[in-house]
């Protein structure tokens, strides 16, 4: 993962172990690193533990820390939205646009690791928004919201959502300088999501259950949802939203509206 190896900032592939016959037996080794006079493979005698957990998130939260004054001195708030690829962000926002993009100023960054589909669906919906393409990382993080301030985000008073990569673990990990984490769990991963990946829905101040249209066709319990959701969070609001029918759209929208309302005041 990301969040152990750093591979998000030296976009390399992962050495692979593996075996070559050298006099007469198996050897088990990584062509890198090599031997610096000879150019040979090293030959590896025992497995290393090398701790880059903290230096990364260190640095990471530096930047957010930075990016968290930043919004608050221009009066934009933030929201990370988090969730499974197909959880449905995308048709949330889109939703989200079409109702209030002619009474709130919003602005998107959406976040995968290739292509701009979820762009360009919100852009035929109104929104202003960029598509930000992490390659082979599988979150976003605070420095590539850091490179978009003074340019795509505007120093004036809006509200900035991110749709972040489709992930339930390593985007919680890394603080973009949001004013919130938004989890979004739709009914079709099943109830015990938020027990298994505690830590997005133990941050998360908003919890959306999305396509609560499809409840009747699945064998689905709203009740034990919740239940595993407040083993992790005992606070947080719960909407249920079904962006297909539009039922549980408003108080979502008036959480918006209100929340951005509170940041200029």
């Amino acid at each position: 993962m990301c969040r152990d190896c750093g591979c998000e900032e030296a976009n390399h592939e992962h050495q692979k172990i593996h075996e070559h016959w050298v006099n007469g037996k198996w050897v088990r080794h990584s062509h890198v690193p090599s031997d610096p006079a000879s150019g040979v493979p090293r030959l590896i005698e025992k497995p290393r533990r090398i701790t880059l957990e903290e230096s990364i998130l260190a640095k990471n939260d530096r930047i957010a820390r930075d990016n968290r004054s930043w919004f608050t001195q221009n009066g934009i708030i933030v929201f990370n939205l988090i969730s499974s690829p197909g959880s449905g962000k995308t048709y949330l926002l889109e939703k989200t646009i079409q109702k209030l993009g002619s009474k709130v100023n919003i602005a998107i960054l959406t976040g995968d690791q290739e292509h701009d589909f979820d762009a360009e669906r919100l852009k035929s919906a109104g929104a202003r928004v960029k598509q930000l393409n992490t390659r082979s990382s599988c979150h976003l993080d605070a420095s590539m919201i850091q490179r978009e301030m003074g340019g795509f985000i505007r120093p004036e008073p809006h509200l900035l959502i991110i749709e972040n990569v489709g992930n339930l673990v390593c985007p919680a990990a890394f603080d973009l300088g949001e004013a919130m984490k938004i989890a979004l769990l739709s009914c079709t991963e099943g109830e015990d999501k938020p027990s298994k990946y505690p830590l997005l829905f133990s941050e998360a101040s908003i919890i959306l259950l999305t396509k609560m249209d499809l409840v009747p066709h699945l064998d689905w319990k709203l009740a034990l949802c919740e239940e595993h959701i407040r083993r992790v969070n005992s606070s947080a609001p719960i909407f249920h939203v079904s962006a297909r029918t539009e039922a549980g759209l408003e108080p979502w929208l008036s959480f918006l509206e209100v929340g951005l309302r509170e940041q200029v005041a």
